[in-house]
């Protein structure tokens, strides 16, 4: 018997709750990527955090590869000050203690504040970065109607409390706007919004204007775009637990993610430098496998609890809406939005494509007759758009097809009803709003 397996042997005759051990290794080898860390690798799980001295400052980081020498460490911050050398402690699985009072804060990815309002209070129950979601049979059913203000949602895309809806579209196409104007709704108990990978001077824009008063029943998760991918990739899963806090309370929850896309860019960066293989357009498969963990915690909790409606923001690379992150997230989402350049370039706003957007749950929200109308105003701004090009080129004649007629008639008065501004009232009935428009 070695020396080693006799000590291994000793200890595990000692119980572990008169352990008093620090784990540690040594820095080896610092690259813009990732630290490399010996003495650590038997000691350790992936996942796990560590911590080192960066200066006077203490820092945290993440094992994302453990290899039988040492393993590679992710930084959270963005820069440090890191020599060879440096002494690297474990400090285990990464979580916190959400809070009610937590309403009206802003916090960055670890839950600390950031609002300069001082210390908040922690909760009773620990809860894990990496809860898993509630068991499929266990699940509450999704069908009751959630009103969200939008007019145009609320007519063609209704969603439901529990609901998992994208929101699909380039840059500068109006999907923040969109969201803040989801915000106001006065039909959530609670509201947690993850900003991620956001412009900072957006923050403050976003939670005193748009936000205002809705701020006290609101969390605010920030990471903006001059983080770490650590804290990006961070970011959502604090988002997504404090919603989970306050839907297991039997509260109606709205989480809004802005944007899902930022978090997959994160999640890519991470495992390039875990020294995965690049496959889609540069997208480890890892990306692939981590989406779904975290948006299918998003929804309804088990039989009992309350609702977690969700709105996933998704930025789609160069207008593509089948990159593969976007065609990945719209396969596990029960319904997308897609905002259109060309409709946000004729000034209507929001620039909502009516016919390519879909709610696989608007048959819960609809009446038969609600349902028998939108399906006659689709076909009708679908017959005005196919012929757009014709009358362009002068072959349009007036009575030759009475159901062209009407909707050259109709379709435009559709398209100025549902125009809506992010100062304006949010919508209380919109079907009577249309007709009255109408």
């Amino acid at each position: 018997m070695t020396a080693l397996e006799r000590i291994q042997e000793l200890t595990a005759q000692i119980p572990s709750s008169s352990w008093n051990i620090e784990i540690s290794g040594t820095l080896c080898e610092v690259t813009p990527n990732h630290l490399r860390v010996k003495g650590l690798s038997g000691g350790v799980n992936l996942g796990d955090q560590v911590s080192y001295l960066s200066g006077t400052q203490e820092e945290f980081g993440e094992v994302i590869r453990i290899e039988p020498d040492s393993v590679l460490v992710k930084p959270y911050a963005s820069r440090s000050d890191l020599g060879l050398g440096i002494k690297v402690k474990r400090r285990g699985e990464l979580n916190f203690y959400p809070d009610n009072s937590w309403r009206g804060r802003i916090i960055n990815a670890f839950g600390k504040p950031i609002d300069g309002l001082g210390t908040m209070a922690e909760g009773p129950s620990l809860a894990s970065f990496n809860n898993l979601p509630p068991p499929p049979v266990q699940r509450a059913r999704v069908k009751s109607p959630a009103l969200t203000g939008v007019r145009v949602m609320d007519l063609f895309t209704p969603i439901c409390h529990g609901q998992r809806l994208g929101v699909f579209a380039g840059s500068g196409v109006g999907k923040s706007t969109l969201l803040s104007m989801i915000a106001q709704s006065n039909t959530f108990d609670t509201v947690v919004i993850g900003l991620i990978g956001e412009r900072g001077r957006e923050v403050r824009e976003f939670v005193e204007e748009t936000l205002g008063d809705q701020l006290s029943k609101s969390v605010v998760v920030v990471a903006t775009g001059d983080e770490s991918p650590m804290m990006r990739r961070l970011a959502p899963k604090t988002a997504i637990t404090v919603a989970e806090h306050f839907r297991d309370q039997g509260q109606s929850v709205l989480l809004i993610l802005d944007s899902v896309t930022r978090y997959a860019h994160a999640l890519r960066d991470v495992a390039l430098a875990a020294g995965e293989p690049a496959l889609s357009r540069g997208y480890p498969p890892s990306v692939f496998s981590e989406l779904p963990l975290l948006l299918e915690r998003a929804g309804p909790g088990i039989e009992g609890s309350g609702m977690m409606t969700a709105i996933f923001s998704v930025l789609v690379d160069g207008d593509d809406h089948n990159d593969p992150v976007a065609d990945n997230i719209r396969g596990l989402l029960d319904g997308h939005i897609v905002l259109d350049r060309h409709i946000a370039e004729e000034g209507r706003y929001p620039a909502v494509n009516v016919l390519t957007s879909i709610s696989r749950l608007a048959q819960s929200c609809w009446s038969t007759q609600e349902q028998e109308l939108i399906t006659k105003l689709k076909a009708m701004i679908a017959k005005f758009e196919d012929t757009k090009d014709l009358r362009m080129m002068g072959g349009y004649k007036e009575g030759v097809d009475p159901l062209l007629d009407q909707a050259i008639e109709i379709a435009p008065k559709i398209y100025n009803a549902l125009v809506q501004s992010l100062d304006a009232p949010s919508s209380q009935d919109a079907f009577n709003e249309l007709a009255q428009l109408l």
